[in-house]
């Protein structure tokens, strides 16, 4: 097998409405796709970052909840390229998003912080 690359993540929201906000109107992903099943009662938006990289934002009536700690099992978090961790921290927070003190990874001395979405995920700013 030879993996290539991702192809993309899903995230389920609680509330698409709000999350759809937040990941493209704060955070600027790109929208590629809305679709309303009916069938399903469940939104699919198709977003995209600069990078190619695709994320699928799902909705569902009474997803179950899940663990979202960074430490719990399954998906850790996600993280995102940016340039200068430093402006990207100003932005979120002149949005009125709580940013976590930025960090210096230990291996590779590149910054990086932690915030949510508005469903508990763990998102990660990792500079390039």
């Amino acid at each position: 097998m030879h993996i290539s690359g991702i192809h993309h993540v899903a995230i389920i929201a609680s509330d698409y409405q709000r999350s759809k906000q937040f990941y493209t109107e704060l955070l600027g992903l790109e929208i590629v796709a809305e679709t309303y099943r009916a069938e399903r009662d469940s939104y699919k938006l198709d977003l995209r970052t600069a990078d190619g990289v695709q994320l699928e934002l799902f909705s569902f009536p009474a997803p179950p909840a899940r663990p979202s700690r960074p430490e719990a099992c399954g998906l850790r978090h996600l993280a995102f390229r940016v340039p200068d961790v430093a402006a990207a921290v100003q932005e979120l927070r002149a949005k009125e998003i709580a940013v976590e003190a930025i960090r210096i990874d230990e291996f590779t001395g590149k910054r990086f912080t932690f915030f949510a979405d508005p469903d508990g995920l763990p998102l990660e700013l990792y500079e390039q």
